[in-house]
């Protein structure tokens, strides 16, 4: 009979906690959201074009951010992509004779170590407000999408295939129906693949295509060209084609991408930039592509021709032609002379120019810094710094407040910006460089957040703004490798030390000083070539120098003499003595160059750790998650719930919580409730961008893209009580609140920034209180703030009706939405503003306004820091949750003197309602017709909006505007309050003591 109720006992256990693969109902957070902080500085742009009947309307397709529009010429730009599944973009395409259809070619478009994939073809037939997909998924990588002139359902694309491995998806492709069906064109073999397509502007059955057998290694900076790469000519709409030989180099010589352009004024014109190394050069031809000549073998105009390879025609003029490299080069002589056209010290690295066929002045052009437009020729440029796709190997903080956020940028260099802006918004005035490389990891100092480390490696000083190199090498020796994003860290236990890695692992506990070996190479000495290398693999590989690095490092966060690592070639590594010894524990299923593209140590114990690894580079595009709780005897691959086709970058587990895991894959970000027995998205609203890192900081997530710059997840505590708490979805729930900034959003007292000014969003503008409602919910819902003695402070309903906004003379899209309590089934994130209940007077906006985002004026007084208790009341059921509010830790006012300018403010707050409660009975007796008093009742009532001062007449209207002045005064600013306003407090109860004698005397009557 015990056995029997044990088993009973056990199953109702079983019960009560969810399968370890069971989804958490996404409902249970669903208005949890990320915001954008910035930078505002673009990214790697390969697409770009404009629409000739609409010349202010210009779309750019981003690498990992998206298709983006704008129409008024650069000015500001709009993402209309963001609900698709991917966000990596290798061509962007506007049928000439229908600009409502757009089509969107996703996959970079480019060979390059850092690239990321895409799924296919999309096509919009409204000007980018909706999308459908259309096929082509297994190409990955789209360099370039076509329409016919006059027929927008004739479409041609270049499919590259994929760039680490063969696969028979990739050539020419045409659609003649709008995509509804594909036929493949052009196809040489599975190692080859077609980058660049276009038609002949004024024949539409003469159609070009470059062919390039461009593959990218599994090592860094492995690549090679194969034997069929070339340029074709079809002449009859691409049925059969030839490859063009006559004057161009051969594979032999090295060929590999061709770029060229078809002049539309004359298309037997046609120019080409052809990579070919000492054979390579500036080409043209004049019998529509039969025959070539070089006109130019300066390297400056199409070097690099692997990553640039774009060359255009003016529309109007066969002689006047550009080439986009480091710099924009233009000649107005058919090719022979060449000046600079655009570009800057450094490189900015051009990929794409679009000329308006129309007003060949009008000219757009992509770069690995965003895009950028010209109207006058040239002469002056749009900004790409309001573009918010910069691309980020990793993200770390600070212990700042408010934290700051870093990040090494492809192609710009480095970014240190703050988590909140003074002004109510993030905007330049908010970020700024910190001396690191591109590539690089940034590491604050945890105990002097002005020293900033990384790249490879400097130590930067933001109060001087001096960088110097702290290298553990002045010249190099040779005895080291290293590759572009090296990691640098701190020790989470010893926040004196920190960590660099080469092929061995650094220590300094010196900020840089002095270095100390702490590891043998970790790489590995032997190992086999993925089969992904196919043709391209010969028996030099096997013998060849030693390649790898250390690509990540796991302190553990509880013992300093324990660290992991992670190569690029596939090992992972353990010392229990600070590096003296090491143990190799790579789990058997983890292959050569299998990159350890991120480790973090378990918070909870000491032998737990998490792996993402990235297999990309062979050509695997499956998820792969390793995790150990034995210190690496055993490992488990968890990948449950993840998208078949979603490498993932990084895992991490919460500080807080233990087995709540947070991913980042090349599109979303993912969660686990059950240490990755289950994972489910997070993406929430963020677009589909490559997450390459990801932190937690106190309650927030804090992620790098690779392509749509910073995010952060504020407050995640709702995250971790359903991990810890399982919380059903069949009864209503009241979250615990974290502990409440009282802090002001907005401290700006100048005119606002122009709403087309880019700017990052600041965290929320008050107390979250997070609550879910079941699915079959139906009523009123409550919501009541008291302190801790029961006193009600604020109180708010789901029957609640928006504030009435009177006739202001200002444009209300300045207006902040009006927040309502929700009573719909589902997780709700509600906005205490950690005041008392606002007077109902008519609202005044600030000054220091934020375009959509603007509250009135606050009529009320802050509470004081202290805990209170935070009651919803659904269908009867009353929860209730204590919330803790805290102040600013900037302010150093002390407890007393917080208590003392809140007794002031309270006092002119209670004054107010006293004046209001007056003014609304004297209406009420002046409408009553027998009333003879007249006189004496409107002289106390006043007139409405009354400036009077203090020695004037009193009356409740004057002491209402007078009260809420001094209040105002009083809640500025976190400081004691002075002499003046406490005099003004106490006149002001003076004079109410007057007002109310007159009143009581008249009451009566």
């Amino acid at each position: 009979m015990k056995s029997i109720i044990r088993i009973f006992l056990l199953l109702c256990c079983i019960a009560e906690v969810p399968s370890v693969f069971a989804q958490i109902a996404p409902t249970l957070f669903q208005e949890i959201q990320w915001r954008m902080i910035g930078p505002h500085r673009g990214g790697r742009t390969v697409g770009a074009v404009g629409v000739p009947q609409q010349p202010n309307v210009f779309y750019i397709g981003v690498n990992n951010g998206g298709v983006w529009k704008t129409n008024d010429f650069g000015r500001t730009w709009t993402p209309i992509f963001d609900e698709q599944s991917t966000g990596s973009i290798g061509d962007v395409a506007v049928a000439p004779s229908n600009p409502n259809i757009i089509y969107v070619g996703s996959g970079e478009g480019l060979q390059r170590p850092d690239l990321s994939v895409g799924n296919g073809i999309y096509k919009s037939t409204d000007a980018g407000k909706t999308w459908q997909h259309l096929g082509l998924t297994d190409v990955q990588q789209v360099g370039a999408v076509v329409i016919d002139p006059l027929n927008p359902d004739r479409v041609f694309v270049a499919a590259m295939g994929h760039p680490y491995g063969p696969n028979a998806e990739r050539g020419v492709y045409r659609t003649l129906d709008g995509g509804k069906t594909w036929q493949k064109v052009l196809y040489v073999d599975e190692n080859t693949g077609a980058v660049q397509v276009a038609i002949d502007p004024k024949n539409p059955n003469i159609v070009f295509a470059d062919l390039w057998a461009g593959r990218q290694g599994p090592w860094e900076n492995g690549e090679w060209n194969g034997p069929n790469s070339g340029l074709y000519k079809s002449t009859d709409g691409g049925q059969t084609w030839k490859k063009i030989n006559k004057g161009l180099p051969t594979t032999e010589q090295g060929l590999g991408r061709i770029g060229f352009c078809i002049a539309p004024s004359n298309p037997n014109r046609m120019y080409a930039t052809v990579d070919a190394g000492q054979y390579g050069g500036m080409f043209r031809s004049d019998d529509g592509g039969e025959s070539w000549y070089s006109i130019s073998n300066d390297g400056r105009y199409w070097g690099r021709g692997s990553d640039f390879a774009e060359v255009k025609v003016d529309p109007q003029n066969e002689n006047i032609v550009y080439t986009a490299n480091v710099v924009v080069w233009k000649s107005e002589d058919g090719g022979h002379h060449w000046t600079d056209f655009r570009g800057a010290p450094g490189g900015d690295d051009y990929h794409r120019i679009w000329i308006n066929p129309n007003n060949p002045d009008i000219i757009l052009i992509a770069a690995d810094q965003g895009a950028i437009i010209t109207v006058n020729g040239g002469k002056t440029f749009s900004s790409w710094y309001n573009q918010p796709t910069a691309q980020f190997y990793h993200v770390s903080t600070d212990n700042a407040f408010p934290y700051n956020v870093y990040g090494g940028q492809q192609e710009s260099g480095s970014v240190g910006i703050a988590s909140r802006g003074n002004d109510g918004q993030i905007t330049f005035r908010e970020w700024h460089p910190v001396g690191v490389e591109e590539y690089g990891y940034v590491a604050a100092d945890p105990l002097n957040p002005n020293i900033i480390y990384g790249g490879k490696i400097t130590r930067y000083d933001k109060r001087t703004g001096q960088v110097q190199n702290v290298a553990p090498e002045a010249i190099r020796s040779g005895k080291y490798r290293f590759i572009r994003t090296a990691p640098v860290l701190f020790s989470p236990v010893n926040p004196h030390t920190l960590y660099f890695a080469g092929n061995v692992l650094f220590k300094t506990n010196n900020g840089g000083n002095s270095w100390e070996v702490i590891s043998p190479d970790l790489t590995r000495s032997e190992w086999d070539i993925p089969a992904s290398v196919g043709i391209y693999t010969t028996a030099a590989f096997k013998t060849m120098p030693r390649r790898g690095v250390i690509y990540t490092i796991a302190p553990s966060y509880t013992d300093s003499n324990t660290i992991w690592c992670g190569t690029d070639d596939g090992y992972i590594q353990i010392t229990r003595n600070g590096g003296k010894t090491w143990t190799n524990i790579t789990p058997a299923s983890i292959t050569s160059w299998s990159k350890i593209s991120l480790m973090d140590c378990g918070h909870f114990d000491n032998n737990t750790v998490y792996a993402a690894v990235n297999r990309i580079r062979c050509d695997d595009l499956h998820p792969h998650i390793y995790i150990t709780h034995d210190g690496g005897k055993t490992w488990q691959e968890k990948v449950n719930g993840l998208p078949d086709n979603e490498p993932i970058n990084v895992v991490r587990e919460d500080p807080k919580v233990k087995g709540l895991l947070f991913a980042g894959s090349e599109n979303a970000v993912y969660v686990s409730f059950n240490d990755g027995a289950h994972w489910q998205s997070l993406r929430l609203n963020m677009p589909a961008t490559s997450i390459r890192d990801l932190v937690i900081k106190d309650d927030d997530i804090v992620v790098g893209t690779h392509g749509r710059s910073f995010w952060i997840l504020d407050n995640i505590t709702p995250l971790r009580q359903i991990a810890q708490q399982r919380i059903t979805v069949s009864n209503p729930y009241l979250f615990q609140p974290q502990k409440a900034l009282r802090i002001r959003w907005d401290m700006n007292t100048d005119t606002p920034l122009p709403q087309e000014e880019p700017a990052g969003q600041n965290p929320p503008d008050g107390a979250i209180i997070d609550y879910y409602l079941p699915n079959d919910y139906a009523g009123a819902v409550t919501l009541t703030i008291k302190d801790m003695a029961g006193n009600i402070v604020r109180k708010y309903a789901s029957t609640d009706t928006p504030y009435h906004i009177p006739k202001v003379n200002i444009p209300k899209y300045w207006i902040r939405p009006q927040q309502i309590l929700s009573s719909k089934p589902g997780m709700h994130r509600f906005l205490w503003d950690v005041h008392y209940t606002p007077l109902p007077l008519p609202p005044i906006y600030p000054i220091a306004a934020i375009y959509g985002n603007t509250a009135p004026l606050e009529t009320a007084p802050w509470v004081l820091p202290g805990k209170y208790i935070v009651e919803l009341e659904a269908n009867g059921k009353k929860l209730q949750q204590n919330m803790e509010v805290i102040m600013d830790p900037r302010v150093t006012t002390s407890k007393a003197q917080l208590h003392q300018q809140f007794t002031l403010a309270k006092q002119c707050y209670e004054i107010g309602k006293t004046c209001l409660n007056r003014l609304n009975a004297i209406q009420e007796k002046l409408m009553q017709s027998n009333n003879n008093d007249n006189a004496a009742l409107k002289a106390l009532q006043g007139s409405n909006g009354s400036r009077r001062g203090m020695g004037s007449e009193i009356s409740y209207h004057a002491l209402l505007q007078q009260s809420q002045n001094v209040l105002s005064m009083l809640e500025d600013a976190d400081m004691p309050p002075t002499v003046a306003m406490q005099n003004a407090v106490q006149q002001l109860t003076q004079q109410l003591q007057q007002l109310e004698k007159k009143w009581q005397s008249l009451a009566n009557l």
